[in-house]
């Protein structure tokens, strides 16, 4: 790393920082409180033009103009900064594999709660509705998709799905129900899908994570 992480809160703004060989270091930018934003910005520009796979926290913190200490001390993981970059109003790095934690008993009715909650308690859908909506078209926004829903949804649900040959496709299958619901609520507006409340959805999509999940 080039320097340390800078606390936004209670350091002040540095002047320049130059080193032996008078190379300026790149913490956070001087007087700039909005580095926050900043990698943000460059993250949603990083994961549209070269996907989740093709982008890295130290590119994205060479776009933002930061040092790459500063975007873990944020986001801490590529995952959360993509997260956070969605607007998520949750953490599902932390979220998912605690509703897989809880046990088998239930949870295809926890997951669509917690699902349908997140889409539902985000003002608009904001940037999840225009990745969603874009991945139908955008082979790079697609893969983005698919790879963070690869290590943050199919990994904790493979593993609720038992050690066995099939677990994989269970947890795809499961998350493929997941998505075609988002798209048919909230980008087509299927009804009576689109106006059902999370009560009435629940439980039958929870049966059918269920049956996915466990054969």
């Amino acid at each position: 790393m080039t320097g340390p992480v800078t606390d936004p809160v209670t350091d002040p703004a540095p002047g320049p920082v130059t080193g032996a060989a008078g190379r300026r270091r790149t913490g956070r930018r001087p007087g700039d409180s909005g580095a926050r934003d900043a990698i943000l910005a460059a993250a949603r520009r990083a994961f549209g033009t070269g996907g989740f796979a093709g982008s890295t926290i130290r590119g994205i913190a060479r776009e933002a103009g930061v040092d790459p200490a500063l975007v873990h001390h944020y986001f801490g993981t590529k995952d959360r900064l993509f997260a956070a970059a969605l607007e998520l109003p949750l953490d599902p790095t932390t979220v998912i594999p605690g509703l897989v934690a809880q046990g088998r008993d239930g949870l295809g009715e926890r997951l669509a709660r917690t699902f349908l909650g997140v889409w539902d308690g985000t003002p608009g859908q904001g940037p999840m509705l225009a990745m969603l909506r874009s991945a139908v078209s955008d082979p790079t926004t697609a893969g983005s998709l698919r790879d963070f829903l690869t290590r943050v949804v199919l990994e904790p649900l493979a593993g609720a799905a038992g050690a066995h040959e099939g677990a994989a496709l269970r947890a795809s299958l499961a998350a493929s129900q997941l998505v075609g619901v988002a798209m048919a609520r909230y980008v087509v507006g299927l009804e009576p899908l689109a106006s059902a409340s999370i009560d009435e959805l629940a439980p039958p999509l929870g049966a059918v994570l269920d049956r996915h999940l466990a054969g």
